[in-house]
């Protein structure tokens, strides 16, 4: 490492960047940060040509080939958050660039979330309550649900969707689980295939990453499958969802609601889903608590120091890299 190697911040979903700028700094290193709203592709790689950057701390801004590419000292590039859908992996994979992310700072908001939006749905919370501020009481109006006689189904069985699981399952629905690989320990769900998870679920949990595989994962076939009547909620991306059939499927009935923190036009909210009541839409924020984004924060800083002083990253995204990096110093 170089004296004062450069850590580019693209940009940042909070209002400072203190926390980050004074971990940089604190290990010797020159911080710089770009615009707080993530800036179009063409303006980030334009700021790794301008500054060079050793290490590249990233948000939402997309971080393409051409800005890998753009910066000969980048050698590690961190998301702050989850998901790499902004990165693109395989040019850093190619180039030895470690590529991390920070998949455990909000495991448990993003299930409270998760749940949150279920219970929701099936107490008639915000519709209710919004009838009441209108002037309406009228109790025997509402359409309720026992959680306890549903089946809920989770689509990705990760941490997060383990911890969605077990919040869940304390209100006694059948649980369902589904992914790439059957887990080791399933805590009492069932595992099954995406088709029988749709076909048999009341309520659909997204909990995936983004891939190529994934994109569209939910789509008219997939809807279709779904039981009538039936909840469909994303905490994962937005890109899992094919939202056009989405408004058709609750436009006909079919589905009876949507619950979406995640958009795939994000921040544009279509009219279809904007106009439905039964739709709820959240910004982007499962992820949020003062708790979560302070340690999202401080982690993701200390990685890029950490692996721009010599150290291997604490969770690695492409651990080939580091693997190979030390076999060239042995």
């Amino acid at each position: 490492m170089t004296d004062r190697a450069t850590v580019l911040l693209t940009d940042r979903a909070w209002p400072d960047d203190e926390i980050e700028r004074e971990i940089v700094e604190a290990g010797g290193l020159r911080f710089v940060s770009g615009p707080p709203e993530p800036a179009s592709a063409s303006e980030i790689e334009r700021l790794v040509r301008c500054h060079t950057p050793a290490a590249i701390l990233t948000c939402w801004a997309p971080v393409t080939a051409t800005a890998i590419a753009s910066s000969a000292d980048l050698t590690v590039i961190a998301r702050m958050g989850v998901g790499l859908d902004n990165i693109d992996v395989d040019e850093a994979t190619a180039r030895g660039i470690a590529v991390t992310n920070v998949p455990d700072y909000c495991v448990a908001e993003v299930s409270d979330h998760a749940v949150a939006l279920v219970l929701n749905w099936t107490r008639g919370i915000a519709a209710l309550s919004q009838a009441v501020r209108g002037g309406q009481w009228q109790p025997e109006s509402a359409r309720l649900r026992r959680l306890a006689s549903l089946t809920c189904g989770i689509v990705g069985y990760g941490r997060i969707g383990r911890e969605t699981a077990r919040k869940l399952g304390a209100f006694g629905p059948r649980i369902l689980v589904t992914g790439p690989t059957r887990p080791a320990e399933l805590h009492g769900a069932e595992f099954v295939s995406l088709a029988e998870l749709l076909e048999r679920a009341d309520v659909v949990v997204l909990h995936a990453p983004l891939t190529p595989e994934t994109r569209n994962l939910i789509s008219r076939a997939e809807l279709a499958r779904m039981k009538p009547g039936g909840l469909l909620v994303n905490v994962g991306r937005g890109g899992l969802v094919d939202t056009a059939a989405l408004i058709d499927a609750i436009d006909s009935g079919h589905l009876d609601a949507a619950a979406l923190d995640v958009l795939d036009t994000e921040p544009d909210v279509p009219h279809g889903l904007r106009t439905a009541p039964s739709v709820t839409v959240t910004p982007h924020v499962a992820f949020s608590s003062d708790d979560s984004v302070a340690q999202l924060r401080r982690s993701a800083a200390q990685e890029v120091v950490r692996v721009l002083g010599g150290g291997d990253p604490l969770h690695p995204c492409n651990p080939l890299v580091r693997k190979t990096t030390k076999a060239k110093e042995a």
